[in-house]
């Protein structure tokens, strides 16, 4: 018993996975594609043979901090996506749901699809296809210890503000400046209320962090490199394809 005890206190001052740290994953999904262009949307867009999503979807299914997986898909997709959880396995799919008007309105929809036993919801870029197993554990630990985290890049390039008029304003202090990127894990409760914050005060965020921060909390950054990268753009899709092909080729030489 005081084994037991102990080895649970380590795992809770490390932010370690933990049959209660119950972990939903909301992969938004739902987007039109505007700017990707073409009669497919990115999400179905093949990825070395596959459809996108489904990169992104797998490393969350083969993630061991993760327990359930709701996809947020455009309602017309829905349909395709159930026929190839199937055909993947991806039994942690619990749930594929319609999405709002806007991004934050799908995943609100996914929060109020997850379990109750949900304590963390980690919310991802169904289009970040790149995302590994180890960046998502390594955030979701994270998340278990400050109760809001996220994956992100330091800024490599001088980063200037512009005023109204398109004229640099200043130099933002390269040493302070992130990318965000996801996931983006919180405590269930936190982004709950902080969602219905924001709904109720008519903030419209740019992505989930900035919920959490209009209501005061802390997000913890977790480096997880350049090729955590979001599709975007056609030249975007063969960035992607590139590091794919060259991660299967490190695999093979191991």
């Amino acid at each position: 018993m005081c084994i037991k005890k102990l080895s649970g206190a380590l795992r809770a001052i490390s932010g370690s996975p933990h049959p209660k740290n119950f972990t939903s994953a909301i992969i938004a999904a739902a987007g039109l594609s505007t700017r990707f262009g073409g009669e497919t949307t990115k999400q179905m867009t093949e990825l070395c043979g596959i459809p996108l999503l489904v990169h992104t979807i797998r490393s969350y299914q083969e993630a061991d901090c993760i327990h359930e997986i709701i996809i947020v898909a455009k309602r017309n997709e829905i349909s395709t996506w159930e026929k190839l959880c199937r055909e993947y396995q991806f039994d942690k799919v619990t749930k594929i749901i319609p999405g709002g008007e806007t991004r934050q309105a799908s995943v609100m929809n996914g929060l109020d699809a997850v379990h109750e036993k949900s304590k963390f919801v980690a919310i991802a870029d169904g289009a970040r296809c790149l995302t590994t197993i180890d960046q998502i554990t390594t955030v979701c630990r994270a998340a278990y210890k400050y109760k809001a985290a996220t994956a992100a890049h330091r800024a490599t390039d001088t980063i200037k503000i512009a005023d109204s008029k398109g004229f640099i304003d200043r130099t933002a202090d390269r040493n302070t400046v992130w990318l965000a990127q996801t996931p983006q894990v919180f405590k269930t409760k936190l982004y709950r209320a902080a969602a219905y914050t924001a709904f109720k005060k008519g903030f419209e965020a740019t992505d989930d962090n900035s919920l959490v921060e209009f209501v005061k909390h802390p997000v913890r950054l977790i480096e997880c490199g350049s090729q955590n990268i979001k599709v975007t753009t056609h030249e975007d899709l063969c960035l992607a394809e590139a590091i794919l092909l060259d991660r299967k080729k490190g695999e093979e030489e191991i």
